[in-house]
């Protein structure tokens, strides 16, 4: 790919000592850590010392196969390397991303078209100099070249083309490792968050989540189902108070002693309040909110339980949100207690939304504003888990959020009425006294 960055006019600023103009050059050539804009400040330095239009050209692996590295700044002219010579440089070696082959640089024309040595006679003489995206013995990244109609570049312009390079270069490769660091922690967050406990057959489940933008690698919001006894399943949705890495390790940890304290079959009130009890004994452990749903498809019922987290929604057949009125205890790991559960009936159809903060919160916003702006929404008939977290992410603008956003859907699955009744049906064996 090629960055390229021309002035408007060559208008140029007069001549300045050359370690100021390096000190210039740390200050303006990467300054945050994405390659695209350290590239763009690369061009926009060089276009205003020495001046001139700048090319960054990248080159690909399959360019390194064929392609030497180059070794530092070069210059050419109408004598093929001869100082103070005109035209771009042919000697380096470029690699162009698809699209723009065969770009050259302002003032070039094709050899054998009324030019000598890439230079058009009618424009006169265009002075060229080239680097090598390096630092050192490292592999070139690309290059980058700079020309300009005259007055020639000198030795001095040389040394800040070449020194901007290996600057940029840096800060390049710096922002790749991030990168390739990035891609890692995020995939080992959904690989931790997506990838939930199995529901029981008779619901329908779609989950997601989202980070807290580019530079956020990993946080504490999870969702879980847990496969309970009599065709019944637990929804879980948490948020582990901060980011990063302590709060990934938390949120894990939650995860895990819930699933042990849920597998007792106990109701959502009461695993709360022993999870609570747990985490209060290791004070290690960073304050979470959880809610807790089971959902019984026999019955058609839902039994929630909220330890500080916000309410869940259900959207309708028709489309239409509905907050769930439930009563709120204190966040997990407080050791005070006090959860309380609330029952409600599941129509046909129905879709239960559990989510964490998210995707709802907005800085400066009161939260039931957020909490009502989720509740207007209107979605298409029908929609199912799929279409209802689709739907709630793309006009909540999710991906766009300031938080994680970890959001949980699921439906009762319709079954035939010839399905066998059992552990693992709709409909259910003899229920526990609870």
């Amino acid at each position: 790919m090629a960055e390229r960055e021309e002035a408007p006019t060559p208008a140029r600023e007069g001549p300045r000592p050359l370690a100021e103009v390096l000190e210039a050059a740390i200050g303006s050539i990467g300054t945050t850590l994405d390659e695209a804009t350290t590239r763009h400040e690369l061009t926009a330095f060089l276009t205003r010392h020495p001046g001139g239009t700048a090319v960054v050209t990248l080159t690909t692996d399959a360019d390194r196969q064929t392609a030497p590295d180059t070794a530092g700044p070069r210059s050419a002219g109408p004598e093929a390397g001869g100082p103070g010579s005109a035209g771009p440089d042919v000697s380096a070696p470029r690699s162009e991303a698809p699209g723009v082959a065969g770009e050259g640089v302002a003032g070039q024309g094709a050899p054998g078209e009324g030019s000598a040595g890439g230079v058009s006679a009618a424009e006169g003489a265009v002075h060229a100099l080239s680097a090598p995206l390096a630092v050192g013995r490292e592999r070139s990244l690309g290059t980058v070249t700079l020309s300009r109609h005259a007055p020639p570049y000198t030795d001095d312009d040389r040394v800040v083309v070449e020194q901007a390079a290996r600057l940029a270069a840096r800060h390049i490769r710096h922002a790749r490792r991030l990168a390739a660091t990035e891609s890692v922690a995020l995939h080992l967050q959904r690989a931790l968050v997506a990838e939930p406990g199995r529901p029981h057959p008779n619901l329908e489940i779609s989950g997601r989540y989202l980070p807290a933008g580019p530079r956020t690698l990993v946080g504490g919001d999870w969702f879980e189902t847990v496969r309970l006894h009599f065709g019944r399943s637990l929804l879980v949705v948490g948020d582990v108070m901060g980011h990063g890495l302590d709060a990934a390790v938390d949120m894990n940890a939650y995860r895990s002693a819930l699933r042990e304290v849920a597998s007792t079959d106990l109701p959502p009130h009461r695993v709360l309040r022993h999870l609570d009890a747990v985490v209060a004994e290791d004070g290690a452990r960073r304050p979470a909110t959880c809610l807790l749903v089971r959902v019984d498809p026999g019955r058609g019922t839902a039994t929630f339980a909220s330890a500080g987290h916000l309410p869940p929604a259900v959207f309708g057949r028709d489309g239409s949100a509905e907050l769930v009125d439930l009563p709120v205890g204190p966040p997990l790991g407080t050791g005070v207690g006090g959860y309380e559960p609330a029952t409600r009936p599941l129509g046909e159809g129905d879709t239960l939304l559990l989510f964490t903060d998210g995707l709802v919160e907005r800085r400066g916003e009161d939260i039931d504003v957020s909490l009502a702006r989720l509740a207007g929404l209107r979605l298409p008939p029908d929609p199912g888990p799929d279409g209802v977290v689709e739907e709630v992410l793309r006009r909540l603008d999710a991906r766009h959020a300031e938080d994680d956003v970890a959001v949980l859907a699921a439906r009762v699955r319709t079954r035939p009425a010839s399905r066998p009744e059992g552990g693992d049906g709709v409909l259910p064996g003899p229920h526990p006294p609870w």
